[in-house]
């Protein structure tokens, strides 16, 4: 027994069908056959039933399940740890971004990574979730970093940033220079927002409807479809909107915009990875989730 045939084993479970599970590990199905069977003469009892329209556990793979299901995933976390101390990984990093993450909050944390592994190729595509997601099922991208959660029977998803929304008012505002303001007064004044959907909506929208407010009775002015657009006509005076700080730095430092807080009321939003269950992440994956992580806790820790 080796654990390439548990990870074998755990992706023809999880997949249904010897050939799901092949398209899955690169492998022809015939391989993937042979080494269940390999498996089974080790145990001596059968592990799987097959028909024609799919396969079943029987009670010793039932059994087995959990296990090589904690193999994987200990393999995984071994890779994370000691990657902290391989300086010299190599390869080409494929992932995809959502845009508040690829636009604003990545760039700036990938010179210290490239500079800390100089051999690893990063390509990142900034695209919505929901491409994000296909393209990992196709195996384009070894993973994804989404801002909210989702729910699909062959991701993981993992928490590893936070981020929280202010309210950004133009310069010249009456709310501008103000250290805080109550929400109700904030209802008042005409908003722009990204399109209904988005990350950022959903959590100002979340965080409304938990101080029992309907989103509805806001003074939505403009929709618009990216964060850049939504920016520009804040600037322009054209409404006051619901932003990650680390969007509007650049506008800030010019004095283009203010950031307010708002009393009683956080806006704060967890961001994801994701990745193929069935699939083992690259270490040069594991060693940029395991950075991103690290980030997060020494920001924790200066907050």
């Amino acid at each position: 027994m080796n654990f390439h045939q548990l990870h074998i084993f755990y992706t023809v479970a999880e997949k249904g069908s010897f050939s799901a599970a092949a398209q899955a590990l690169h492998m022809t199905q015939p391989a993937v056959t042979m080494q269940i069977q390999s498996l089974e003469d080790y145990f001596g009892t059968r592990l799987l039933h097959r028909s024609t329209k799919k396969i079943e556990l029987s009670e010793a793979g039932r059994t087995l399940l959990p296990h090589a299901k904690r193999s994987v995933e200990l393999v995984r976390q071994t890779d994370e740890a000691m990657s902290a101390f391989t300086q010299k990984l190599q390869g080409r990093l494929q992932l995809g971004a959502s845009l508040t993450i690829g636009e604003y909050v990545l760039p700036r944390m990938l010179g210290p990574f490239a500079r800390q592994y100089p051999d690893i190729s990063i390509v990142m595509k900034v695209m919505n979730t929901t491409q994000i997601m296909d393209e990992i099922l196709k195996h384009q991208l070894n993973f994804g970093l989404i801002e909210a959660p989702i729910h699909h029977p062959d991701m993981t998803v993992e928490p590893v940033m936070q981020d929280e929304l202010k309210l950004i008012v133009p310069a010249g505002h009456d709310l501008a220079g103000r250290g805080k303001v109550n929400l109700e007064e904030v209802m008042n004044y005409p908003f722009v927002l990204r399109e209904e959907g988005s990350g950022t909506r959903q959590v100002m929208e979340g965080q409304l409807q938990k101080k029992k407010i309907d989103p509805s009775d806001m003074n939505v002015v403009m929709e618009l479809g990216s964060t850049g657009a939504v920016k520009s006509a804040v600037e322009a005076g054209v409404g006051i909107t619901m932003l990650s700080p680390s969007s509007v730095q650049h506008e800030l430092a010019l004095g283009l915009v203010h950031m307010v807080d708002i009393r009683g009321l956080e806006f704060k939003r967890q961001f994801y990875a994701i990745h193929l269950k069935s699939s083992l992440l690259p270490l040069s994956a594991v060693a940029f989730l395991g950075y991103l992580r690290q980030q997060e806790h020494e920001k924790g820790e200066q907050a």
